[in-house]
């Protein structure tokens, strides 16, 4: 068990934007050339894409932060600064993304396109954009934003149509691999499965679905007993569940008892993946003693949980290509695979306007914070007199000012703006 991860947390960052470059032209016999500085380049995105290869989160057992590249600086004459490549983090298909502070899900990654989540920074414009026809040789320009960044939580729930449920040792590998060209380890002991396994079945003319094999749960699972616990995770997506019982007794245990507690570890998990509809699976119907065997009291108890039941050989294949046939007509009335919609909406690449302005008084000083004002501040130069005028101006214009005074704010009063300190006063 310990080569398959299912669920870990990483930390991703998306590149800086490069900053824009002051610059002047200069060439002979041209005493004005003007501003030259070019832009900054974009920081790389951070891209998650599915890798229909991989079914375990294993590679990010020793790789945990995940950067991109900043964009490159602008540069003189105009040149632009080189946009950074994106990361591309492949995950296997079925991988959910969680905010790991929050728990709130980002992108389920199940059968979709590649997923930006953290948008790298934009690049910072050049002096060459601050010319007018009064301010001629400006000696500001804006350095690049930040890129998104990230803690998360990677959480693998396998793609699969159906899955097999039941205790230890009731023959769910055998069938696995009697139905499909998945090998599980085989053997007559419990939890010889120790990792969900997935198979594509086949069942006429090209038709089929895929079932994926749970490791046995046991009383407790859904506390986290035994291996049930670990793995529930994977049954959760799953539009069926086919419930593998030992209508043989062969290891004394009574079949019914076995359908209750299995049903009821699933309930205290979710009640939502209880409710699934189920197929029983009897198996082991080949050493099955007919006159010992209370076959119709199990009957019953199926009948009244209306759940249909095949008896079945996994180890001999009697009556297995029935099961797949019973399986398949029952998925075609079902709704597809759960695909998780997301519950954070994606922040904007950059502010448009200052709609989250905060302020809050520490030992005396006024922190005025936003994501709009971060992003302002970033492109202003303080030891430039024409660039103070420009922040000036912009925050006028956009109400700032008017927002601190409503916020508590007097003349007077000392300001602390990202790490820049001034008296407020108008």
């Amino acid at each position: 068990m310990a080569d398959f991860y299912d669920h870990v947390k990483i930390y991703v960052k998306a590149g800086n934007g490069g900053n824009g470059c002051i610059a002047f032209h200069r060439e002979k016999y041209i005493s004005h050339g003007g501003p030259s500085g070019g832009d900054g380049g974009n920081g790389g995105n951070v891209v998650f894409v599915i890798d229909e290869g991989k079914n375990t989160l294993l590679d990010f057992r020793t790789r945990k932060k995940f950067v991109a590249q900043n964009g490159g600086d602008g540069g003189t004459e105009k040149f632009h600064g080189a946009n950074a490549p994106d990361l591309i983090i492949p995950v296997p298909d079925g991988t959910v993304i969680r905010d790991a502070k929050t728990g709130r899900l980002i992108k389920d990654m199940s059968r979709c396109e590649p997923f930006i989540l953290a948008h790298g920074g934009r690049g910072g414009w050049g002096n060459k954009h601050f010319a007018t026809p009064t301010r001629q040789a400006p000696r500001f320009a804006k350095n690049g934003t930040k890129g998104e960044e990230f803690e998360l939580a990677l959480e693998l729930k396998m793609l699969a149509d159906v899955g097999f449920v039941g205790m230890p040792n009731v023959g769910k590998s055998t069938l696995l691999s009697m139905i499909s060209a998945a090998r599980p380890k085989i053997a007559n002991y419990h939890f010889t499965t120790l990792t969900p396994m997935l198979g594509v079945v086949d069942v006429h003319d090209g038709k089929g679905f895929v079932a994926a094999d749970i490791p046995g749960l046991i009383e407790g699972a859904s506390e986290g007993l035994g291996l049930g616990h670990d793995f529930l995770r994977h049954v959760s997506r799953c539009r069926l569940l086919v419930h593998v019982v030992d209508i043989s007794g062969s290891e004394g245990r009574d079949p019914i008892e076995d359908m209750k507690m299995i049903n009821e570890e699933l309930y205290k998990y979710s009640e939502e993946l209880a409710s699934r509809p189920q197929i029983i699976a009897a198996n082991k119907c080949d050493i099955l003693d007919r006159e010992s065997a209370d076959i119709k009291s199990f009957e019953k108890y199926a009948e009244s949980l209306g759940f249909p039941v095949v008896y079945i050989s996994a180890a001999s294949g009697d009556n297995v290509k029935k099961l797949c046939e019973v399986v398949y007509d029952k998925l075609q009335s079902l709704p597809p695979i759960t695909i998780y919609e997301p519950e954070v909406e994606s922040a904007p690449e950059e502010p448009s306007a200052p709609t989250d302005i905060t302020a809050e008084k520490r030992d005396g000083v006024w922190y005025i914070e936003g994501k709009w004002l971060e992003w302002l501040m970033s492109s202003i130069n303080f030891d430039d007199r024409e660039s103070l005028n420009y922040f000036d101006r912009m925050m006028r214009q956009h109400g700032i000012f008017d927002k601190m005074r409503q916020l508590g704010v007097s003349d007077g009063d000392e300001i602390n703006m990202y790490d820049i300190e001034f008296d407020f006063v108008e």
